[in-house]
């Protein structure tokens, strides 16, 4: 989401992601600008997350940890999430600086995978964490996605979204973990707690019913969540004497799939540049609405769902 805001300036006239071909009268000075765009905000996000997240952990040389089966493979979405729009933009401004749509999808698509990788280096080199084949995987899916819609139909029908909705942790003892794991600030619960996130791929219907009568804008999506996560593989933790501090293995960890109508802003019209470049970033996340969860549990109707 952060990675977004270094695009934004650039993406009113990419309306409808990279798919439009740019006129012919570019002024070639945006290319450098775009470059040293891209340039400065990649490294400013490295810079924030070593800050962040990695200095406070000793560097070690390379080496892979196999989280696959952590938080139900809900961070594994995420990622996927991530590089697709990192893509998108990225490709999105690379259009608007005058260069062509296969280019420009193309750009977009490997400075996206380029970058997720970097960051997948720094957690192989840190003694927390390690670098991870999955998120590499679900890092070559969201960059790949968009790449592969670019190519085909030179526009985005299935846009990867996401969606936050605030959890209720029903125990002092269940909150008081969330806290220990998410953080107490909502966007750091938006960033961090898994059992309050969606993921959605969001298809526009008109797209793949041009004769239809559907509005261009409705989009029916399918999302994936997930529920009773305390920890990344299962509801127990330990201190560093191997000591149980927590253990709510009683509380189910469960897959939640979704299916609700959706929007995709970049289907309405509009001449405004800057209604533009918002449309094109609400396109990022999930519209709330009418939902249907199933799970194990059985089956959930929401009138509207974050």
């Amino acid at each position: 989401m952060v990675i977004l805001s270094f695009f934004s300036p650039s993406l009113g006239n990419a309306q409808d992601s990279a798919a439009k071909e740019i006129p012919v009268l570019i002024p070639h000075s945006r290319l450098p600008w775009v470059a040293g765009l891209h340039i400065a905000g990649y490294t400013g996000t490295l810079l924030v997350l070593n800050e962040t997240w990695y200095k406070d952990y000793p560097r070690e040389s390379l080496h892979s940890f196999d989280d696959s089966k952590e938080w139900l493979q809900v961070d594994k979405i995420g990622h996927g999430w991530s590089a697709y729009n990192l893509a998108r933009a990225s490709a999105a401004s690379w259009n608007w600086a005058g260069k062509t749509n296969k280019s420009s999808a193309l750009l977009g698509a490997g400075s996206s995978f380029a970058f997720m990788t970097v960051i997948e280096v720094l957690d192989g080199t840190s003694s927390k964490w390690g670098w991870s084949w999955s998120d590499m995987a679900a890092n070559t899916v969201g960059s790949g996605l968009f790449l592969a819609q670019e190519l085909l139909w030179k526009e985005q029908r299935i846009q990867y979204k996401f969606s936050f909705h605030t959890y209720n942790y029903s125990e002092n003892a269940l909150e008081q973990r969330a806290n220990e794991l998410y953080g107490k600030k909502w966007y750091e619960r938006m960033l961090k707690d898994y059992n309050a996130q969606t993921y959605w791929f969001s298809a526009n219907l008109r797209s793949f019913l041009p004769d239809s009568k559907l509005p261009p804008w409705l989009n029916l999506a399918v999302g994936y969540g997930a529920d009773g996560m305390y920890g990344g593989f299962e509801n127990l933790a330990k201190n560093s004497a191997g000591q149980i501090t927590f253990d709510r293995r009683d509380i189910p960890r469960v897959r939640q799939f979704y299916i609700a109508p959706d929007i995709d802003f970049t289907k309405i019209k509009t001449n405004k540049k800057w209604l533009k470049t918002t449309f094109f970033v609400l396109n990022a996340f999930k519209m709330p609405a009418p939902a249907i969860m199933f799970s194990s549990k059985g089956t959930k109707g929401y009138f509207i769902y974050f």
